[in-house]
């Protein structure tokens, strides 16, 4: 078996703030709430919530039970393990725990004197992830980020804690008030027995004021009111709206050439609607710049174009662009939608250097709207289309009423563009070590 034994490296603890102590506390013998079969933690990001909740739940299946299987739940086991597990295990080791990991199998041991137990971890991303816990009997779970879950997934992990004396332990960031988290559980708390603890940013003692003020600055709208101020409130109106012409539209001879670090084409390809080629970089101080762009509408030129007819679009758009970039297009990387088969497979044709774009609708958009809002987002006043479009896309209200977040698909080609272009080429190593740095 893949087994990883980990050693210390040492985990300096700081005091923990009333809130984080309740979290931490709530089972223990002397609490009023210890008969309590849920705890939910939701609010700001960097609040110190994900990481005491994660810490408790491995101290209470520690202590209360031995040989037996626990289960641990994020959007993907890779997220989960990036934000959760690799903190948490430095906390364990300098608590005098030691851990052995099964990477192929995803599951971690604990394990404490003649005490072990095991920890499974799963993704829950969709609908289909429900089958991957059904057969398991837990003595509790974890979910992490439970909003990014279906209500499904939620269901038959809970359903697998048959356990006497099993509990739940969720945290998140707050969604829309229509949200089966906030509806079926928040809403519904005391008839499930559980309790509700809710946290702002001056709960994690280890966010300076520094920090604090740099989160406050990145964000404005629904992801404000979220993030910062941890309501669950509706994603309705512009979703940048953050986005200032006077501040982020620029001249092509104001673009810091000199700095770029990296270009590429991100393009939208569509059949029916829109297709959008837009010539981006990124600079070393990382803030990116969309400096071109091509934009045809089969229905507004009452005309389509095949994928050969774009291929050699594209040909033309990047070699007309080669004394910018210094690139021919053979050279230059193109990212794509990858559900566009047809499209990739005639670039490839053409020598073209294709990728597939990471495209994550709310991700991308929480990664564009966060680069706009510390001034790391730019749009040179050629680009007419980025420009109309970026102030115009709107939150979809009928989907709100769902409980999903959602842009309305109308005029928004340049938008998936760009958060292509932008959300592939995020710098997730400087980001997670960040997070880490603000105890994530």
């Amino acid at each position: 078996m893949a087994l990883r034994k980990y050693e210390t490296k040492g985990f300096e603890f700081k005091p923990f703030s009333k809130k984080q102590l309740k979290v931490l506390t709530f089972w223990a013998d002397n609490s009023p709430v210890k008969d309590k079969d849920i705890i939910i933690a939701d609010g700001a990001i960097r609040s110190g919530k994900t990481i005491i909740l994660t810490l408790s739940f491995i101290l209470y299946v520690m202590s209360h039970f031995n040989q037996m299987d626990a289960g641990m739940c994020g959007k993907t086991i890779g997220a989960f393990k990036r934000n959760v597990l690799s903190p948490l295990k430095q906390m364990l080791i300098s608590l005098g725990y030691e851990i052995q990991e099964n990477i192929s199998l995803s599951y971690i041991e604990i394990f404490k004197g003649s005490v072990v137990n095991k920890f499974w971890i799963f993704g829950g991303k969709d609908e289909a992830s429900q089958d991957l816990v059904q057969g398991s009997t837990f003595c509790s779970v974890l979910f992490d980020e439970v909003v990014l879950m279906p209500e499904s997934f939620y269901n038959q992990a809970t359903g697998r804690c048959s356990v006497e004396d099993s509990k739940i332990f969720i945290n998140c960031n707050p969604g829309s008030p229509y949200h089966w988290v906030y509806t079926e559980l928040i809403q519904k708390l005391s008839e499930k027995n559980g309790i509700y603890l809710h946290f702002d940013m001056d709960d994690n003692p280890s966010l300076s004021t520094k920090i604090k003020d740099r989160y406050k600055r990145n964000y404005s709208g629904v992801f404000y009111k979220r993030f910062i101020l941890g309501q669950w409130c509706l994603a309705d109106g512009l979703i940048y709206d953050m986005f200032v012409s006077e501040r982020h539209v620029i001249k092509l001879e104001d673009v810091p050439f000199n700095k770029v670090r990296k270009w590429w084409v991100a393009c939208d390809y569509g059949t029916g609607n829109a297709t959008v080629f837009l010539l981006q970089c990124k600079t070393y101080d990382g803030k990116f710049f969309t400096v071109k762009e091509y934009y045809y509408d089969g229905h507004t030129e009452e005309s389509q174009k095949t994928d050969l007819d774009y291929s050699e679009d594209m040909k033309e758009f990047i070699t007309l662009h080669t004394k910018i970039t210094g690139l021919n297009y053979k050279q230059i990387e193109i990212l794509i939608d990858p559900a566009a088969a047809s499209f990739r497979l005639q670039l490839r044709r053409f020598r073209m250097k294709v990728r597939n774009a990471q495209n994550s609708v709310l991700d991308g958009i929480r990664t564009v709207a966060t680069m706009i809002g510390s001034d790391r987002f730019y749009v040179v006043d050629e680009c007419k289309n980025t420009i109309k479009q970026i102030s115009t896309y709107s939150w979809d209200e009928k989907a709100q009423l769902k409980g999903i977040d959602a842009p309305k698909e109308v005029d928004d080609h340049t938008c998936d563009g760009f958060r292509y272009g932008v959300y592939t080429n995020r710098d997730k190593d400087n980001i997670r070590n960040a997070a880490m740095r603000v105890g994530i």
